[in-house]
């Protein structure tokens, strides 16, 4: 019998492709698994720890992301508000947040009583742009007419004080959207800002409470604070918030979408560059407020319903800050402001002031 027939077959010399990848992957698979450092128990505390910290470095590559998009994108808009000189735009300087006062021909003793309370003066207010990136500024536009008395008068003031900021607008109430729009937008064009602020001249605020706030959220990309309500749709034209649009909210009695209450909000960069970008096709409201709100309602923003903002005059004020819940602004809702600011906006800030070093120690 010949032995040969029972010896092994000699292995091929071409075997197939696809099983000589996979076992050379398999080799070097197991290879790597003996180099691989086998992680280290860790406590709960240190996971929740590093979870957080992953987070947090989440959102601030959102927000950057975001950020440079709607930044690209708004190059245009903000040239085309600043002017150009030899293709070179004015350089932007950077804040925290600008805050615009919104504020009327009529309202010269309402500044005068902003600023005898919460709104620094002089030095002080040059010190905390400076300082603390605040930038606080009366927004008006200009009278129908060139070199008109009131325009007159508006120079004159700002020449004593050097807090307003003059927006290419014509002045009246029912063309507050677009103050609006354009206040952002001019906003945008001058400062670099994380926030900007709109606020009624018949508004208490404290400024440490609203730059604390506001801080909290800073690394949001998309963030639209106030106090968020719904109110009804008005279709009665002797109503004073009469929507000549109603129909466009569905049937008798329905109500409006959420929004910020129009005496003091806050919007974050990327939306006050939207703002900026878009504002020639965003469609005015009768009601500014509505207007905002419309704008947002199908963007990705957070609405960030916040009851600070819209506290009442004393006692109501008052006694939150004596309890240590100081707010951040306080009116009447009945007079959508303080009633009678002129003589009561110092009566309110006595009694619910947050002390006037209190912005200074402010963290944003």
């Amino acid at each position: 019998m010949d032995s040969t027939r029972f010896r092994a077959a000699p292995e091929r010399q071409n075997p197939n492709p696809v099983v000589a990848r996979r076992r050379r992957q398999e080799r070097e698979l197991a290879v790597s698994e003996d180099f691989v450092a086998k992680p280290k128990p860790a406590s709960d505390l240190d996971v929740m720890g590093e979870v957080t910290k992953t987070h947090e470095a989440i959102q601030y590559l959102d927000k950057s992301i975001a950020t440079l998009q709607m930044e690209l994108a708004a190059k245009r808009s903000t040239d085309e508000l600043l002017g150009t000189a030899n293709g070179m735009s004015q350089q932007r300087k950077k804040a925290f947040v600008v805050i615009g006062i919104n504020t009327a021909f009529s309202s010269a003793k309402r500044r005068d009583s902003v600023r005898q309370t919460w709104m620094p003066q002089g030095e002080k207010l040059k010190k905390l742009e400076e300082e603390k990136g605040i930038i606080i500024r009366f927004t008006i536009g200009h009278s129908a007419t060139s070199n008109n008395v009131l325009d007159k008068a508006i120079e004159t003031e700002d020449a004593i004080h050097h807090d307003f900021l003059r927006l290419d607008h014509v002045e009246g109430y029912h063309k507050l959207s677009a103050k609006t729009k354009i206040f952002f937008s001019t906003a945008v064009a001058l400062w670099d800002a994380d926030f900007y602020v709109k606020v009624d001249d018949d508004v208490h605020v404290n400024l440490g409470m609203l730059v604390t706030t506001l801080g909290q959220h800073k690394l949001k990309p998309r963030v639209y604070i106030g106090c968020m309500k719904s109110g009804p749709v008005l279709s009665d034209k002797n109503e004073k918030y009469h929507e000549p649009e109603f129909w466009k909210f569905g049937e008798d009695g329905n109500k409006y979408f959420r929004h910020a209450t129009g005496q003091i909000y806050a919007i974050s960069k990327d939306l006050a560059t939207y703002i900026s970008i878009n504002q020639p096709m965003l469609h005015k409201y009768a009601n500014e407020d509505v207007s905002l709100g419309a704008w947002f309602i199908g963007l990705d923003v957070e609405h960030i319903d916040n009851r600070d903002m819209c506290c009442g005059t004393p006692p109501d004020c008052e006694w939150k800050a004596q309890a240590g819940n100081i707010c951040v602004a306080s009116f009447d809702w009945k007079c959508s402001g303080v009633c009678n600011p002129v003589e009561m906006l110092k009566y309110v800030h006595s009694r619910c002031s947050e002390g006037d070093d209190a912005i200074w120690g402010a963290s944003s």
